[in-house]
């Protein structure tokens, strides 16, 4: 951050240049939503390696973050769900955590769909809420595709690889494919 915009940052205040513009404040706004993102990111990764480093150990750790135990445990899990390559460098931590549930292929399709629509994590929410809900409405419609044993075969270990079952890793992965050449 720009010294000429604020002070030195201090662990319990902000102090800002009384005479800065709106798109310096924003910018400010935009930089510190940013730091903390990738400091939700750095703690999740933490605790995930002091669990497998120091086993029983980390919580004591833990404690001296000073920060709740679940938020701690949100983070890790989510670090645990959403593989590093996965993540989105222009999408919040919230808007991963959205996805984390997810198998990695619907994960990478409603990231991608965040990323190029500009979405904010609760429009996210409920456009993954709104797709959930549609495919409870509406009959599905089979589709027959015709492959090689070869690729047959290799479809089955992608799918494994994902821990999905082939049919849904099909429908996620060419899903994306649709959304990023229609897009």
């Amino acid at each position: 951050m720009h010294a000429d915009v604020m002070a030195p940052p201090r662990a319990a205040s902000l102090e800002l240049r009384a005479s800065m513009s709106f798109d310096e404040w924003s910018g400010v706004g935009r930089r510190i939503a940013r730091i903390a993102s990738g400091s939700a990111w750095a703690l999740g990764e933490w605790l995930l390696f002091g669990e497998r480093r120091f086993g029983a150990r980390y919580r004591s750790a833990i404690e001296a973050t000073d920060l709740d135990y679940q938020t701690l445990r949100n983070y890790a899990w989510v670090a645990r769900n959403v593989d590093a390559p996965r993540r989105r460098d222009e999408l919040s931590f919230q808007h991963h955590a959205e996805v984390a549930s997810l198998p990695a292929p619907e994960q990478d399709l409603w990231l991608h769909r965040a990323v190029m629509h500009g979405w904010s994590r609760n429009e996210l929410r409920r456009r993954m809420r709104a797709d959930r809900a549609a495919d409870r409405a509406v009959p599905a419609t089979v589709v027959r595709v015709e492959v090689s044993s070869d690729v047959a075969e290799r479809w089955r270990r992608a799918a494994e690889a994902a821990d999905q079952e082939l049919r849904e890793w099909v429908r996620a992965v060419t899903t994306a494919a649709a959304d990023a050449t229609l897009h």
